[in-house]
C-alpha cells in the first residue's frame, strides 16, 4: 500500500517524482563513493602452506645462516610436537610439516598447519625469529593461488634504474628507508631488495691500460680473450661430430693458472704479437672489490628493485598510491642523480590493466543491453528508463560488500568486480517487467499513461519480489556459508545479493516516475512492444 501511494503521488505530480528520483539517485551516488573499497588485484586464497624467503646481509656464511635456522626450529619445534592436535595450549596452530633450506645467498623456510584453514596464523610466529637478525630482508607469506613469485599476487615492484650502479644503490637505500618508515614491518608489511642494497659479492675488475696495451701491440679485446681462456675457456667455434653439435673451447695451460685464486688473475700470461710474454698485471690494473650478487636490467638499464608486499588490511590500490606519492614523488622532487629514474610496476601494472579491461567490459555490457532493449521496445527512450536501475543496483552491490566487511574482510578484487557486470544483465529485468506491462495496458486496453503505470506497478510488485527473493536465496549461501575456496567467490556473491535486494525495492521508486516522463507527448504512441501476456 505504501509503495502504491508513493507511485500514485510521483506519477501524477511530475515535479515530486523527479525530486524523489534525484534524491534516490544522488543518495546512491554518494553511498557508492563513500563505501566503495579500494581496488585489489586477485584473491590470495587460503592454501595450507606458509613460505618464507630469507635474505641475510651480504657476507653471511652458511654457519651464520644455520644459526638463524636453529632459531626458527626452536620456535617451530613445539608446534610440530603438538600434532596431531590442531593447536597448542596457547592456541597457536600446530604444524604438520616444516622445512628449511639454506644457501650462501639466501634461505627458504616453509610450514603447513594441521588445520589447513589456519595456516595464515603461522606467519607472525615464524616471522619473529627470522627478522630478529639485524639487516635481514625477506618475505613470509601464504603462496597465492593466482600469483607468481615469492611475494604472491600482492607484490609491488619499486624499480630504481640507471647506468651508474653506485648512484642507483644510493637512491635505492633512500627509497628503502622511506618504505620501512611508511610501511613498517611491525604492521605486517614486508619488502626485500633485489638483488640487494649493498655490493656483497667479491669481484675482480680488470681496467686495461691503453698505453701499455698499445706499446705491447694489443687491444682490450685481446686481453679479455686471454683472461677468458684461463678462466672458463674461450669458445672459438662450433663443430659437428657425427650428429652432435659441440663447442670448440680454447683453454689456457692449467699449470700456468696457479691455484686458480682470484688474486692469481694478474699473473696470467699474455702473448704479444712480438712473441713476448707479459703478465696481465703489466697490461691492466687488477682491482679486487665488491659487486652485485645479481645483474638485473629493466628497459636495458641496470636496476635495483624493492619488492613490497603490503599487509592484508591495506588494499593494493592504496599501497600503490602511497609508494607513488610518498616515495617516487618525494625523491623525484628532492632531485635524482643524472640518469636515475624511479618507476612502480609488478602487480601494480596488472591491476591497472585489469581495471581498464573491466571498465571497457562494463561499458560494452551496458551498450549491448541498451541495443537489445531498443530493438525489442522499438524506442531509444524506454531503455534509458530501464537502465536507471543499474547505478541503483551498483550502490546496492557496494552496500552488500560493505556489510560483509563488518563481519569478514573482503577486498574489492577483480573477481568481486565481475559481480557488477553480472548485475547489468540481471537487475534490468525488474524494470522491464514494469515497462512491458505498462505498454500492454496502453496499447491493448487503451488506458491513459498514468493509469497504465499505476496498474502495471500494482500487477508486477509480486513477480518482482518473488523473482528477487529466489535469486537472493540462491546466491546467499555463497556469502554466509564458510568453507574452502569461499574467499574466492564470497565478494562476488555479496555484490550480487546486495545489488538485487536494493534494485528490487528502488526500481519501484524510480522507474514509474521516469516512465511517466518518458511516455509524455508522442512517446506513448510511438513506443512499440512485443505481444505480451496479460497479468492475472
Amino acid at each position: 500500500a505504501a509503495v502504491m501511494s508513493y507511485v500514485r503521488l510521483t506519477v501524477r505530480v511530475r515535479a515530486v517524482g523527479l525530486l524523489f528520483v534525484a534524491i534516490i539517485g544522488g543518495g546512491a551516488a554518494v553511498a557508492t563513493a563513500v563505501f566503495l573499497p579500494r581496488l585489489e588485484y586477485l584473491p590470495e586464497g587460503n592454501r595450507n602452506l606458509v613460505f618464507g624467503l630469507i635474505i641475510p646481509p651480504p657476507g653471511y656464511n652458511l654457519a651464520t645462516t644455520e644459526t638463524i635456522a636453529k632459531r626458527i626450529e626452536n620456535v617451530a619445534q613445539p608446534l610440530w610436537e603438538a600434532a596431531p592436535a590442531t593447536e597448542t595450549e596457547d592456541g597457536t596452530p600446530a604444524i604438520e610439516g616444516f622445512f628449511f633450506v639454506a644457501t650462501p645467498g639466501n634461505s627458504f623456510v616453509g610450514a603447513a598447519a594441521v588445520d589447513g584453514t589456519r595456516a595464515g596464523e603461522l606467519i607472525p610466529v615464524l616471522s619473529r625469529p627470522i627478522f630478529a637478525e639485524p639487516g635481514t630482508f625477506g618475505f613470509m607469506t601464504q603462496p597465492s593461488l593466482f600469483g607468481r613469485g615469492v611475494g604472491g599476487g600482492r607484490t609491488i615492484e619499486l624499480n630504481v634504474s640507471g647506468q651508474d650502479l653506485e648512484a642507483i644503490l644510493g637512491v635505492a637505500g633512500q627509497a628503502a628507508g622511506i618504505v620501512a618508515q611508511r610501511l613498517p614491518r611491525s604492521e605486517g608489511h614486508q619488502f626485500r631488495p633485489i638483488p640487494g642494497l649493498e655490493l656483497g659479492a667479491p669481484e675482480v675488475r680488470l681496467v686495461p691500460d691503453r698505453l701499455r696495451l698499445a706499446d705491447a701491440g694489443l687491444d682490450s679485446s685481446g686481453l679479455a680473450a686471454t683472461v677468458d681462456a684461463f678462466n672458463d675457456g674461450l669458445r672459438v667455434a662450433e663443430i659437428t661430430v657425427g650428429a652432435e653439435r659441440l663447442n670448440l673451447v680454447l683453454k689456457g695451460d692449467p699449470q700456468l693458472q696457479g691455484d686458480q685464486r682470484t688474486q692469481d688473475i694478474g699473473r696470467y700470461p699474455v702473448v704479444t704479437p712480438s712473441g713476448d710474454i707479459l703478465p696481465v698485471s703489466a697490461l691492466a690494473d687488477v682491482i679486487v672489490t665488491a659487486g652485485p650478487t645479481e645483474i638485473r636490467h629493466r628497459d636495458r638499464l641496470r636496476t635495483v628493485t624493492l619488492e613490497v608486499r603490503p599487509a592484508d588490511n591495506l588494499p593494493l590500490e592504496a599501497a600503490v598510491e602511497l609508494l607513488q606519492t610518498e616515495v617516487v614523488d618525494v625523491l623525484t622532487a628532492q632531485g635524482l642523480p643524472d640518469g636515475v629514474r624511479l618507476s612502480v610496476s609488478g602487480t601494480a601494472d596488472q591491476l591497472s590493466q585489469t581495471w581498464d579491461a573491466i571498465q571497457i567490459n562494463l561499458l560494452v555490457a551496458l551498450i549491448i543491453v541498451f541495443l537489445v532493449m531498443a530493438i525489442l521496445f522499438e524506442s531509444f527512450v524506454l531503455p534509458l528508463v530501464i537502465l536507471i536501475s543499474v547505478p541503483v543496483a551498483a550502490a546496492g552491490g557496494v552496500g552488500g560488500l560493505a556489510l560483509l566487511n563488518t563481519f569478514q574482510v573482503q577486498p574489492l578484487d577483480m573477481l568481486t568486480l565481475l559481480g557488477f557486470i553480472i548485475l547489468v544483465g540481471i537487475v534490468v529485468n525488474n524494470a522491464i517487467l514494469i515497462v512491458h506491462q505498462t505498454l500492454y495496458h496502453l496499447r491493448e486496453e487503451g488506458m491513459p499513461p498514468v493509469a497504465a503505470i499505476e496498474e502495471a506497478t500494482r500487477n508486477r510488485i509480486r513477480p518482482i519480489f518473488m523473482s528477487t527473493l529466489t535469486s537472493v536465496m540462491g546466491m546467499l549461501p555463497l556469502v554466509v556459508i564458510p568453507g574452502e575456496g569461499s574467499e574466492l567467490y564470497r565478494g562476488l556473491g555479496a555484490v550480487v545479493v546486495g545489488g538485487l535486494s536494493m534494485s528490487a525495492f528502488l526500481t519501484l521508486l524510480t522507474v514509474p516516475p521516469l516512465l511517466r516522463l518518458a511516455l509524455s507527448g508522442s512517446a506513448a504512441q510511438t513506443a512499440g512492444s512485443p505481444e505480451p501476456t496479460p497479468a492475472e
